[in-house]
């Protein structure tokens, strides 16, 4: 079942090398210089070099699902979209390498041809690998990281159009690796990525109807109820849905294929994109909406392979913020949040989605040294979200939040170098490997700084 959501780029813009680049949500756009499509590292070092030499600044995009300018350049535009290639597979060691710009939906679909898997994703798979761990993507589930945590090897070319390699071998660069699987593109050219697969495995999936309170009267027996446990929630609505998936050795038992048309294209995308547009346009029908997105979310119980049950298809365009806190205080700020709400001016269209990650040592990873809860707001494309997200970053900012490196937030260097125990091991590398600013762009330099020597 094919989740492929629409191409960032324009197809004019593509073709011709030039013209406005916008990112999925067509939040942010650019008019790049110009537009490369390399296929390997050598011709990537080449574009890289040559901007160098004249000054130019270099900016990667892969598939645009980054809701932050992170991306956008009036400089160099590399497309990473025709360096899709699976490289190598050790089956024995569950060691994959693959060029950067693969989207997950296809590595997943690799992967499973050779009996791997990713130990865990988010719910949209249509980022490039590339994309996907410079921001720190993440799933849910208290035991797993973000998706930069299954990276053991990289090869990047530098602001100078050198190649770089390291890994976690004896004689590898493990400080440089250690640093660079969370960048933001702000040390290099990321082309290729050695990822630690595990075991194809189903997952059984249980999704159920359960009232908010209940859930976050004990945030941590939620976190722990399952492998992977998350939860949808509609502001104004006193219930939300609750999903739990175990790893199971039964037998697959997917969801039959009219009921998955059903409840994920009908559902989820075509009726829930009608419903926010209504909603859009009289805002005081916000009432009406959680209450139809709450009673038409379906309680659910199948077994399938770990990457159909961890994905779904996401047509319906929005904006989103996630913060990453202490899971301790999710029911606190959730209760917040639940008061704020009720005060815009205009409400909310999306549910809010809360989940858990685990703690890793990535100086630049919204899970350095901490078990994340995550609470990610979102609202449809075309309504206002500043004042709702604004007032939620405040929340956030109380507990030492983290905002997930690919979604919106209004941080600055200033708040966050103090968030991060080792933003300076970052800051090292980034003068070391671009002393001249070869991949800086005005979102890098409000929320990493100026590169100092």
């Amino acid at each position: 079942m094919s989740t492929a959501l629409q191409p960032p780029c324009s197809v004019r813009a593509m073709r011709r090398g030039t013209g406005i680049v916008r990112n999925w949500a067509r939040n942010e756009a650019c008019v790049p210089a110009g537009i490369h499509r390399p296929t390997d590292v050598h011709e990537v070092a080449g574009i890289v070099g040559a901007a160098s030499a004249a000054g130019r600044r270099v900016r990667a995009i892969g598939a645009g699902h980054s809701f932050t300018p992170a991306a956008m350049t009036n400089g160099d535009l590399l497309s990473l979209d025709r360096m899709d290639r699976v490289v190598s597979v050790d089956r024995a060691t569950g060691r994959v390498t693959v060029q950067a710009g693969i989207r997950l939906h296809d590595l997943n679909d690799r992967l499973a041809e050779v009996g791997l898997a990713m130990p865990n994703l988010g719910d949209i798979d249509v980022q490039s690998v590339a994309g996907a761990i410079s921001t720190a993507t993440h799933g849910t589930g208290l035991g797993l990281g973000n998706l930069a945590t299954t990276v053991v090897g990289m090869e990047l070319v530098t602001g100078s159009g050198e190649i770089v390699r390291c890994d976690d071998s004896a004689d590898g660069d493990r400080d440089l690796l250690r640093v660079a699987r969370v960048s933001l593109g702000a040390l290099g050219i990321v082309t290729e990525v050695t990822l630690q697969c595990v075991p194809a495995f189903r997952l059984h999936a249980v999704e159920t109807i359960e009232v908010l309170d209940d859930v976050m009267s004990d945030v941590h027996a939620f976190a722990g109820s399952a492998d992977h446990a998350e939860l949808y929630w509609m502001p104004g609505a006193r219930r939300c849905q609750v999903k739990r998936n175990h790893r199971t050795d039964e037998p697959a038992r997917p969801q039959p294929r009219l009921a998955y048309v059903r409840d994920k294209w009908i559902g989820e995308n075509l009726g829930f994109g009608l419903i926010c547009r209504a909603g859009r346009r009289f805002p005081s029908m916000a009432p009406r909406v959680a209450k139809l997105v709450t009673s038409s979310a379906a309680e659910r119980d199948l077994i399938d392979r770990s990457d159909r049950i961890f994905a779904s298809p996401r047509h319906v365009k929005f904006l989103e913020m996630e913060y990453g806190i202490p899971v301790e205080a999710v029911p606190e700020a959730v209760g917040r949040i639940r008061t704020l709400v009720g005060d815009l001016a205009f409400p909310p269209l999306f549910p809010i989605e809360v989940r858990v990650s685990a703690a890793d040592d990535i100086p630049l990873s919204t899970g350095y040294g901490r078990t994340n809860g995550w609470i990610a707001v979102h609202q449809y494309r075309g309504a206002p979200y500043e004042a709702y997200f604004q007032a939620v970053e405040a929340i956030m900012d109380d507990y030492e939040g983290r905002p997930h490196w690919g979604k919106l937030h209004f941080q600055s260097v200033d708040t966050l170098r103090p968030r991060y125990p080792e933003w300076e091991a970052f800051t090292d590398q980034r003068a070391r490997l671009d002393p001249d600013g070869t991949f800086r762009n005005p979102y890098l330099d409000r929320v990493l700084g100026p590169i100092t020597p």
